[in-house]
């Protein structure tokens, strides 16, 4: 590992999707409390990503039993108020103690039409709160087929990126999340994931400087399970795990994350 490597402290997000309501929630993230030690989660940062009628429910567990999670939220709205039926605003989630927030998941994209403009007014909007946003790109198995993986990483990273000041892109986070594998149990090897998090990083360094992109942490999200985390983990441009199916299981993030802590100095 470079001395670089070293400075980014690794991120452990466990995307709950469309699962778990409040007191499944609440049983969830009393077992994984109860599972991690000070040692698991000293050397990386935890957050959980829960639904946003569960996040009241999470928030209360995290501060009353002082478990060393951050609260996360799925996504948001990039206005702060207005006639959005169905939207979540950014400010409401501040309000929560939400520390971050994904922005542009491939599922936003592909199932609600979420645009490269939507994500970047959104990420903007996220910072803005004081809210750290996990910004997503991938490609899909079509365009990984056809040699498009470079171009669709930087046109989205481009797009999310391009015009934020140099301090703001250092201290967020970027997902690479390769469409292909996601809840599809196929996951990136290393190699893979260190070809495309080094580009991401490549992309950064072009935006906003070699400074912000050695600073920026880079997650890989994709099928991740507890036996693929060290692998993962041991990658010089992989700073962190965005978990999703694996996640809901207590037992199953505990022990990712202890496996992420080691595989990631």
């Amino acid at each position: 590992m470079t001395a670089a490597r070293h400075r980014r402290r690794p991120l452990v997000s466990g995307n709950w999707k469309m699962h778990h309501d409040h007191l499944q929630s609440i049983r969830t993230i009393q077992d994984l409390g109860l599972r991690l030690t000070a040692a698991d989660v000293g050397p990386l940062d935890v957050s959980v990503h829960p639904p946003f009628t569960d996040l009241r429910s999470v928030q209360t567990v995290l501060e009353d039993r002082a478990i060393p999670v951050a609260l996360g939220a799925q996504h948001c709205y990039s206005e702060d108020e207005g006639p959005f039926t169905g939207e979540v605003a950014p400010p409401m989630l501040a309000r929560l103690g939400v520390s971050y927030v994904i922005v542009g998941h491939s599922e936003r994209r592909q199932f609600f039409a979420m645009t490269d403009e939507q994500v970047a007014a959104t990420l903007r909007a996220v910072l803005r709160h004081g809210m750290t946003p996990i910004v997503c790109v991938g490609e899909t198995e079509e365009e990984r087929e056809m040699g498009e993986t470079e171009a669709r990483l930087t046109a989205q990273a481009t797009a999310a990126l391009k015009g934020l000041p140099e301090e703001q892109t250092a201290a967020l986070v970027l997902a690479y999340e390769p469409i292909w594998a996601i809840g599809t149990g196929a996951t990136a090897t290393g190699e893979d994931a260190e070809s495309a998090c080094a580009h991401i990083r490549g992309v950064v360094a072009e935006l906003a400087g070699a400074d912000a992109a050695q600073a920026v942490r880079i997650q890989y999200g994709g099928s991740v399970r507890p036996e693929n985390t060290a692998e993962l983990m041991g990658q010089r441009d992989v700073d962190g795990l965005l978990v999703g199916g694996a996640s809901l299981d207590a037992a199953v993030l505990a022990a990712i994350i202890r496996e992420a802590g080691p595989a990631g100095r």
